[in-house]
Order: C-alpha cells, then sequence, then structure tokens
C-alpha cells in the first residue's frame, strides 16, 4: 500500500509528517510524492522523508512534446528520482507519444488517460472482477 503525499502537507509540520510517516512505513506503508514541482519543491523533502516514489505532475507531461522547459523538467526529475533511489511516476499520459518520450528519459511508470479514465471504487472491482473471471476461463 502507498500514501500520496503533496507539498502542501509537508510545510505545515513537516517533523510531524515526518514522524509519522516512520510509523507508517514500519507497518508497510509507502510513500509517494505527488506533484512534485508544482508548490515549493524543496529539495529537503527529498532528503527527509522515507519516499519511495517521485510523481511528475501532470502539468509537465501535458505539454512534454511541445515545449522544451517542461521536457527538461521531466528529464530533471526522472535523473533526480533515479539518483535518490525513488521511482518516478508520470502523471496525466494520454498519448503515446509522451509515453514513448518518458520512457526514452527513463520514466516507466505512467498513470493516465492513455491507459484508462479514472474510475470509482466499485467500478474498479468490477473491472477486477471481470479480468479474473477472463483469466480463470482461459486457464
Amino acid at each position: 500500500m502507498k500514501l500520496e503525499l503533496t507539498e502542501s502537507v509537508l510545510i505545515q509540520d513537516l517533523s510531524g509528517v515526518r514522524r509519522s510517516m516512520a510509523t507508517l512505513k514500519a507497518h508497510g506503508v509507502g510513500f509517494s510524492l505527488d506533484d512534485f514541482g508544482t508548490g515549493y519543491s524543496s529539495l529537503k523533502y527529498l532528503k527527509q522523508l522515507a519516499l519511495e516514489q517521485l510523481k511528475i505532475d501532470q502539468s509537465f507531461v501535458a505539454d512534454v512534446m511541445t515545449d522544451s522547459h517542461d521536457a527538461a523538467i521531466a528529464r530533471t526529475i526522472v535523473t533526480l528520482g533515479h539518483s535518490l533511489g525513488l521511482q518516478v511516476i508520470a502523471e496525466g499520459v494520454e498519448t503515446v507519444a509522451q509515453r514513448d518520450f518518458l520512457l526514452s528519459i527513463g520514466c516507466n511508470i505512467f498513470q493516465g488517460y492513455l491507459y484508462s479514465e479514472p474510475h470509482s471504487a466499485k467500478a474498479f472491482e468490477d473491472f477486477v472482477c471481470i479480468k479474473q473471471r477472463g483469466a480463470n476461463a482461459q486457464a
């Protein structure tokens, strides 16, 4: 299980967040820093928190094919994340071209409409059940 944190949560009480994260991590919970680069983006958070994942915000991914600055930011986030031993996830991937560019710079985990639109918990449960029934029928 992973919980996503946004930078705005961190600025309120960094030491309290660190303590809570340590407690939860001891119980097997992992953490992902969501929307990296859109808020305060202090590199201090990356150093001090027990993170496993860093997420490239969809605002950078959206124009990664047409805006050299967004491409550079995405490349930098991937390099930084991997240098710190973090997985890097790209949010808002909508096209094959975006995915292919992100793959070329070392990002290999994606979220976005290219794969699926958002679903309610019930719709997701139904989707998984249908997939399981199909897999069992083929076995």
